[in-house]
């Protein structure tokens, strides 16, 4: 891949897509294209064969995809796997249809059954049962894995998947209906430490630029608190305040800052081909599967050691509640990375930085 290859970036507006085009462009990449909904639905087959045979790109990170949280994924489990097969299968076959030197599909450690062993090993993939809240997304990831690996195989295509565990940085989803558990700590926290501390100005402001269900800073004081209080963010009559989080806190997760991803996966476009990820290629009769790559830390930490770290970065000194009635989810998702360790990536920012950094992002 040289400087002026030509790079399509689907979902190029999200955090991972923004990530990898801002890691692309620090490293002198400067030819891309992209586009974003309202220009291309990459659900619809005929509009993405069209948008490739004009635009003809030499590499592809496919970065689009139809994501959320514990809650969305088990709310909108229609949506999530149809709109995640539709735009992986148009934008991958169309790829192999135009000759696409390199694709680099993003999936998530989703893919992996919900007791497997830790840390999650690549091989162990399609072993077991898969975690039912966001059992559609997985599959429709998993599909996309299968996919690259089997027109490799058939069409001699290069196209890699990486599996990225937890992430979080610049330009993530803050919304409290959807958002992954990270932002959603941070936010709530935020809101917290604002009543707290009786801060409206900064409340509405943060409402402002982030309506809940329609409430905006602009909204009366009780309207405003009682949607808070729907999302467990309340404010006693003693002015006490109380954070309100799904689950016990005991399921362990694994978090990577955004910025890492995109660095491995500019690595991987650079230095990683297929044919380095598979395990006999001397024995034309082997099984050639699970080629895909996880990219983490290796290192996780509870829910509940998570919320309190993220409390203290963001100073809130009220209470958190545990409702355990709402579901855990997977107990625990740690990622074996020695595969991409051994093929020389490394990630290099810390959570408690990467928290710090994101914060000071998100207020501004």
């Amino acid at each position: 891949m040289n400087k002026e290859s030509k790079i399509y970036i689907a979902g190029h507006k999200g955090m991972v897509g923004s990530a990898i085009l801002r890691e692309l462009e620090k490293q002198g990449y400067s030819n891309f294209v992209y586009r974003d909904f309202s220009e291309l639905n990459l659900t619809n087959q005929q509009a993405v064969a069209d948008f490739f045979a004009a635009e003809k790109p030499e590499y592809v990170v496919l970065a689009a995809a139809k994501v959320g949280g514990i809650v969305a994924n088990n709310t909108y489990r229609a949506q999530f796997i149809y709109e995640n097969l539709m735009i992986q299968n148009n934008i991958i076959h169309q790829a192999y249809v135009h000759g696409v030197k390199k694709l680099l599909f993003l999936g998530s450690s989703c893919i992996y059954p919900k007791m497997a062993p830790q840390p999650l090993k690549e091989e162990y993939l399609l072993t077991s049962d898969l975690e039912y809240t966001n059992e559609p997304y997985a599959i429709a990831k998993i599909a996309g894995i299968k996919m690259c690996e089997s027109y490799n195989l058939q069409y001699g295509t290069n196209f890699i998947s990486v599996m990225p565990t937890n992430l979080y940085g610049p330009n993530d989803n803050y919304d409290l209906e959807k958002s992954h558990v990270l932002p959603a700590l941070i936010r709530k926290m935020h809101l917290g430490k604002c009543l707290r501390n009786n801060d409206w100005k900064s409340l509405r402001s943060d409402l402002n630029k982030l309506p809940i269900e329609g409430v905006t800073g602009a909204d009366a004081e009780d309207q405003i608190l009682e949607k808070l209080a729907k999302y467990g963010i309340k404010k006693e009559v003693n002015g006490e305040v109380s954070v309100t989080l799904w689950g016990t806190g005991s399921p362990y997760r694994e978090f990577l800052y955004v910025e890492d991803l995109a660095e491995a996966c500019v690595y991987c476009l650079q230095n990683i081909d297929f044919v380095n990820l598979i395990t006999d290629i001397r024995n034309p009769k082997s099984e050639i599967k699970n080629t895909h790559i996880n990219i983490g830390t290796g290192k996780d930490l509870t829910i509940k050691e998570l919320a309190e770290k993220v409390k203290e970065i963001v100073n809130f000194d009220g209470q958190i509640i545990w409702d355990s009635s709402k579901p855990d989810g997977t107990p625990r998702k740690l990622l074996d990375v020695s595969k991409i360790n051994g093929l020389g990536w490394k990630e290099k920012v810390n959570l408690e930085e990467g928290i710090k950094r994101v914060y000071q992002n998100f207020i501004g």
